[in-house]
């Protein structure tokens, strides 16, 4: 299993980023996907989840509106469009999924993770 996450950089307060995660070595298409994020010297917060074929999706309430999780299954990657970008925003950004494929819209339970992209927001 491979995540590989880029996309992310310097935005100004209520700009726009896409983040990317391409995913290898398992059927992605099976399996639901999650994005997770940590501010510094802070703990994990779990973002966003989609299961295997798109159709649902969950939203911490700190993002819900703001930011969009979508996935292409024919290029094996997933995406967070995130919108009206705040200070708070900022993070490093990981897509991480379940050994089992499960959906969660929780913190926890993740068997793999990508090595995150950062994304700085600016006052």
């Amino acid at each position: 299993v491979q995540l590989v996450e880029s996309g992310g950089g310097l935005v100004q307060a209520g700009g726009s980023l896409r983040l990317s995660c391409a995913a290898s070595g398992f059927a992605f298409s099976s399996y639901s996907m999650s994005w997770v994020r940590q501010a510094p010297e802070k703990g994990r917060e779990w973002v966003s989840t989609i299961s295997n074929g798109g159709v649902s999706t969950s939203y911490a309430n700190s993002v819900k509106g703001r930011f969009t999780i979508s996935r292409d299954n024919a290029k094996n990657t997933l995406y967070l469009q995130m919108n009206s970008l705040k200070p708070e925003d900022t993070a490093a950004y990981y897509c991480a999924m379940r050994r089992d494929g499960s959906y969660s819209s929780f913190l926890g339970g993740y068997d793999y993770w990508g090595q995150g992209t950062q994304v700085t927001v600016s006052s």
